[in-house]
């Protein structure tokens, strides 16, 4: 049965995603635009590291997170010094270590339907005397809205499935930090399997009916 740690977990796998999510929007579509249409020698570069939480194992960057947010990284003074306290061990730290980790699936969703508009509705914008903001928002945004679809599932489902780096930079607080996958791990650990399977059937529907959706709209999109 669900049990009321299992629903406050739940609750803050939820909202950790939707925030996420929300500032992986915001954050990567200048990243993906860019990455896009530049041909600066720094593309390269730049790409690898948006790409890194693809190889990289997901303690490796909850370890370096922890550092870089901990009382002695650059971050973590900085935070110190504005008077924000730490973030590690809190739902603010979550959502670094969220943001860093599915950066990927948003940046390279939204740079594929970036370059997939092609130069010929830009040359047609320019001609008609628009500007770069009014040719991104009234033509780039629409062609690319089936990118942005994919971008928002990929980034959402992915922060719900994370386990490695939310367990490295929240530990598990209950009702603070921790998720759903971390709040399966802990009925496993206390041999509660009923529980644990409550929980891994519902993330299993979850995940079947996020690529569903993901597949689907793809497949509208191609007719």
């Amino acid at each position: 049965m669900i049990t009321a740690a299992d629903l406050a977990a739940i609750r803050l796998t939820l909202e950790l995603a939707a925030t996420t999510t929300a500032i992986l929007l915001v954050v990567g579509t200048p990243v993906a635009w860019w990455l896009a249409r530049t041909g600066s020698r720094w593309k390269a570069v730049v790409g690898a590291v948006v790409a890194l939480p693809l190889v990289l194992p997901p303690t490796v960057i909850g370890f370096y997170l922890l550092v870089a947010l901990g009382p002695h990284g650059p971050v973590g003074q900085l935070t110190q010094a504005l008077g924000l306290g730490l973030l590690p061990f809190t739902f603010a730290g979550l959502v670094v270590g969220s943001v860093f980790y599915s950066l990927p699936f948003v940046v390279q969703s939204l740079q594929n339907a970036f370059e997939a508009i092609g130069e010929r509705p830009l040359e047609v914008a320019a001609t008609l005397r628009a500007g770069a903001i009014d040719t991104f928002f009234s033509v780039v945004l629409p062609l690319a809205r089936p990118g942005f679809v994919t971008a928002t599932i990929l980034g959402f489902a992915h922060t719900v499935g994370e386990f490695g780096v939310v367990l490295m930079i929240g530990g598990n607080i209950p009702d603070k930090t921790r998720v759903v996958s971390v709040q399966i791990y802990d009925h496993v650990e206390a041999l509660e399997y009923a529980e644990a399977h409550w929980l891994s059937a519902g993330m299993l529907v979850f995940s079947f009916v996020v690529l569903l959706a993901l597949y689907g709209q793809k497949k509208g999109a191609v007719r």
